[in-house]
């Protein structure tokens, strides 16, 4: 999930086969209806962050059973973030391995001034990444 100030500007979504996106402006909403399929939600710090900020976005409460890696990782000796532990773990993010969360909202902030697609696009993908390498995680902690 990437935010700016006090608004969600996308979400990742992953299943285990696919990726659903949610893009502030087009299809944000429909985030509420989709993770109500889910019993179990896997997060990395998303306890102290994702979680609540998505619930008081929405006015909702996510009920899932809610498994944080970022706890899991660090009883292992695992820290540094999301990207530190993939790194740590062997997880290459390939050409998205230079993009953090800085740049995520420079991403967002240059679609929403210039309209570039383009922009969106490498946003999804490294929110994307963020959401597919957390099943990687959880299965090698």
């Amino acid at each position: 999930m990437e935010n700016c100030c006090n608004e969600i500007t996308t979400i990742a979504l992953y299943d285990g086969q696919m990726i659903h996106t949610y893009v502030n402006g087009q299809n944000l909403d429909d985030f509420v209806r989709d993770i109500e399929k889910y019993k179990i939600i896997v997060t990395y710090n998303g306890r102290c962050f994702d979680v609540p900020f998505i619930e008081q976005y929405f006015g909702i409460q996510l009920d899932q059973v809610h498994i944080d890696l970022r706890f899991i990782l660090k009883s292992l000796a695992f820290s540094g973030g999301l990207k530190g532990c993939e790194r740590q773990m062997g997880i290459d993010r390939g050409d998205l391995s230079d993009i953090d969360g800085y740049d995520a909202v420079i991403l967002w902030n240059e679609y929403q001034r210039t309209g570039d697609e383009r922009k969106l696009k490498l946003l999804l993908d490294y929110n994307s990444a963020d959401a597919r390498n957390l099943e990687t995680l959880m299965v090698m902690a």
